[in-house]
């Protein structure tokens, strides 16, 4: 069983043992008072008193806090809410010192009128003081609910929000790498048809798998190397014998969080700054690991150049620059992605982020490949 004291509900028998302890306190005190001036009564009486002035007030408290919880003392209106609690704290004390003044003609000699005259004699200014300090209680009680439900629709809003930029890069990601590939099939209608209906083909598969995908914004690492396939498989198509491919991956990472359609952007970038643009041959080397708490994820391309420093960040690319966004909002500055050259030659983009494993259902359906 709960007593419920505004927005607060506590149990019943916790809610009489916060008020026996004041029972306690106040017969304690009076018979220090009286032991002082040499007229000690027994101690059972103490309690006695103690209890019928403070569980009077224990019987009231409850009403005590509607009353704050209707007339606050914030807002527009304060002066006529504490006009209301004044009369409040009068009407209520009252009727403590009446429950206690009747409670009390039970056991004492004296009528109740008299018991009344001295309940109010003795317990009217502190009756009121116990007003006041519940309606502090109450409203110290009120703010604090306030404040947690601020800061949880605060937590809620910066979620939505994240979300709502993520989704916007992915929405942006997507067509991007559509045109892409298409003009790469272009290029090939008038050289080599049979190639360039394959491609079709197989970006066919892939965008039915990106209109099936779900709603989240993380796949696991199997999932993404399963779109990633389908895409090089456009590519080799595209390059033939000039591309070869090659994946690195640890066991213990597959199951690991990624942003769906991260290592696309990043391997477009590699082939097209590779063979895209230059004579030769490529291969292009995906490789994931764990360390520590981070995952580590490396895409490498063997017939490029860096214009800029080692460690520099990603380029000015649409898929690139959404890339880096992505796993700044995902990940803040836990995320590092950097561009280093490679012996003799070639560039390596090297990505690290918090090592999380999915949970049983936030997976995304399996993606099959064709």
């Amino acid at each position: 069983m709960t007593i419920r004291l505004g927005d607060t509900e506590i149990g019943l028998l916790r809610y009489l043992c916060l008020w026996l302890v004041v029972v306690v306190v106040f017969a304690v005190q009076g018979a220090v008072h009286d032991a002082v001036n040499a007229s000690l009564w027994p101690p059972w009486v103490y309690l006695r008193w103690s209890m019928i002035q403070w569980l009077s007030w224990a019987v009231l408290a409850p009403l005590v806090f509607r009353l704050s919880a209707r007339y606050p003392g914030d807002g527009s209106r304060r002066s006529q809410a504490l006009a209301a609690q004044f009369a409040a704290s009068i009407g209520v004390t009252l009727l403590a010192l009446v429950i206690g003044a009747a409670v009390s003609a039970w056991f004492e000699p004296s009528p109740f009128p008299e018991q009344l005259a001295q309940f109010i004699s003795k317990h009217a200014a502190i009756g009121m003081l116990t007003y006041w300090a519940l309606f502090a209680i109450q409203q110290a009680l009120h703010f604090r609910a306030e404040k947690t439900r601020r800061e949880v629709e605060a937590s809620r809003l910066a979620t939505e929000l994240a979300q709502s930029r993520l989704q916007a890069l992915k929405s942006q990601l997507q067509p991007h790498f559509l045109f892409n590939t298409l003009h790469a099939i272009v290029t090939l209608l008038d050289e080599d048809k049979v190639s360039a209906e394959d491609m079709l083909l197989r970006l066919s598969e892939l965008l039915r798998a990106f209109l099936e995908e779900y709603d989240g914004q993380e796949i696991s690492l199997r999932q993404e190397l399963a779109l990633l396939d389908l895409y090089l498989g456009i590519q080799r198509t595209r390059f033939k014998d000039r591309l070869a491919t090659r994946v690195y991956v640890a066991p213990d990472t597959l199951d690991c969080a990624v942003p769906s359609l991260f290592l696309q952007p990043i391997v477009e970038n590699a082939i097209r700054h590779g063979i895209g643009q230059r004579v030769g041959t490529d291969c292009i080397e995906i490789e994931s690991r764990r360390e520590g708490d981070m995952l580590c994820l490396e895409v490498r391309n063997r017939n490029s150049r860096l214009d800029g420093e080692p460690g520099q960040a990603l380029g000015h690319g649409i898929g690139l620059s959404n890339t880096r966004l992505r796993l700044r909002e995902l990940h803040g500055d836990a995320a590092q992605v950097r561009l280093d050259m490679l012996w003799p030659e070639g560039v390596s983009c090297r990505v690290r982020m918090p090592f999380r494993e999915l949970e049983a259902g936030e997976d995304a359906p399996e993606v099959a490949l064709a």
